[in-house]
């Protein structure tokens, strides 16, 4: 028994399907099958229920599996624990955000990083919330950038800072001459969203409980959904609604270049936090991620702008 197959459990127990818990691994389906049936074989008992369209643990499976996590995580725990006799600024660091941040931060914070620590390169995913919890826990990655709440057992959460919401709008929409849009304003209009799993998505819908429900009409008050901010503004630009997103992303660059417009959004706002494991012992890795990301946020300077400004808003890295 080795760790490696025991990871590789733990994966297919996730994705219960070997060519996607293959190509998660970074090893041939062949090898992953092989690799499940001899560990299958030295224990005597079937880890997996195999169909034509899916594989699943069996109860014991399961147990095994839940077993095998924890052995995961400990031996991840062990390997940080020898890091940190080490310089904690000098090997990797792995941090996850959501998609909805990571365009918007990530150019601006890895130069500043590695200016902070260059000897601690910064390995960065993107991902939905649950997966990026599942992702930490398991130990795959050290910290992870997401949206409040959020709580995880054994996981220390500090908030960064708040982000306010804006509408974007066609620049010739009526809603534009506003300085503040209400979220009774926009009621009635075509709202378009993030897809199911975006944590943006449930922050806008309980800014406006009515916009769960159907219209009088048969379609409903949202009237598409999009896998990106990015696709959100070009939907919006192409007169088919309007859309909330966080202020990093209407920047008066981005929103001019489509003839668009944001106007902040009454009550709206999220809170940005940084997580990672109470084990984890690279203190000051964590600190001068968290310093950088601030340093690299305008929302954490409270920056202002006239709603039409074309300049740059985000405010030279402080020096700590």
């Amino acid at each position: 028994m080795t760790l490696t197959e025991l990871r590789y459990i733990v994966i297919l127990s996730e994705e219960q399907h070997f060519g996607r818990t293959a190509e998660r691994c970074h090893v041939s389906q062949p090898t992953l099958s092989i690799a499940v049936r001899k560990l299958e074989e030295e224990l005597g008992v079937e880890l997996f229920e195999r169909t034509k369209t899916k594989v699943q643990p069996t109860v014991l499976g399961e147990k095994i599996v839940a077993q095998a996590r924890v052995l995961l995580t400990t031996t991840a725990a062990i390997k940080s624990l020898a890091d940190a006799g080490k310089d904690q600024l000098n090997s990797p660091l792995a941090l996850g955000t959501i998609f909805t941040i990571g365009p918007y931060l990530l150019p601006q914070l890895i130069p500043h990083l590695q200016k902070q620590a260059p000897a601690m390169p910064l390995y960065v995913q993107e991902d939905y919330t649950a997966n990026l919890r599942k992702k930490l826990r398991d130990g795959d990655l050290d910290a992870i950038l997401v949206s409040l709440p959020f709580s995880e057992s054994d996981v220390v959460t500090q908030e960064l800072f708040d982000e306010p919401l804006v509408v974007v709008m066609r620049q010739t929409h009526p809603l534009a001459s506003k300085t503040e849009i209400a979220p009774a304003d926009i009621a009635r209009e075509e709202l378009l969203l993030l897809g199911e799993g975006h944590c943006l998505r449930e922050q806008v819908l309980l800014l406006n409980p009515g916009w769960r429900e159907p219209d009088e009409s048969p379609r409903k008050r949202y009237a598409a959904e999009g896998n990106s901010l990015e696709t959100l503004r070009y939907m919006v630009a192409a007169g088919l609604g309007l859309s909330v997103l966080p202020r990093s992303a209407a920047e008066a660059g981005l929103c001019a270049a489509h003839r668009l417009v944001a106007r902040p959004l009454a009550g709206g706002q999220r809170k940005l936090a940084l997580a990672w494991r109470a084990s984890f012992p690279r203190h000051k890795a964590i600190d001068v991620l968290r310093k950088s990301i601030q340093s690299c946020s305008g929302a954490y300077w409270n920056f202002t702008t006239e709603p039409d400004a074309l300049e740059q808003t985000m405010l030279p890295l402080a020096n700590w």
